[in-house]
């Protein structure tokens, strides 16, 4: 079993910054590869990025060069930093455990509670 707890959204104004934390419990997490997805309101969830077990990434084309997530496996923690913000950007962001390499949220199988970022123009 793996718990998973997002923190660090928050209302930022566009252009802004804000770094969100998932932090991981239960299972080995360094194991674990790990996402980020994001839902905004009247929206499909939508795939954030990606980092893998040996920490490889993989983002979306919507925040790719803008984003940047990374893990810290000693503190069982995974980040995401949010740079350039844009109103579009919000949404409330949630954080998977243990999906492989798929980028498709059905295929993760812990969910955090979710943490909302609000973009201001």
């Amino acid at each position: 079993q793996v718990r998973v707890v997002e923190s660090g959204g928050g209302l930022v104004q566009a252009g802004g910054s804000l770094r969100l934390s998932c932090a991981g419990s239960g299972r080995t997490f360094s194991n674990l590869a790990m996402a980020w997805f994001r839902q905004a309101p009247g929206k499909e969830r939508e795939f954030v990025a990606h980092i893998s077990w040996s920490g490889s990434t993989y983002y979306a084309d919507s925040v790719k060069g803008r984003f940047t997530i990374s893990r810290d496996n000693l503190k069982n923690t995974v980040y995401l930093q949010m740079d350039s913000l844009k109103p579009e950007d919000t949404a409330v962001y949630s954080c998977a455990a243990a999906g492989g390499t798929t980028i498709q949220a059905s295929g993760y199988t812990y969910w955090g509670q979710g943490t909302q970022v609000t973009v201001s123009s």
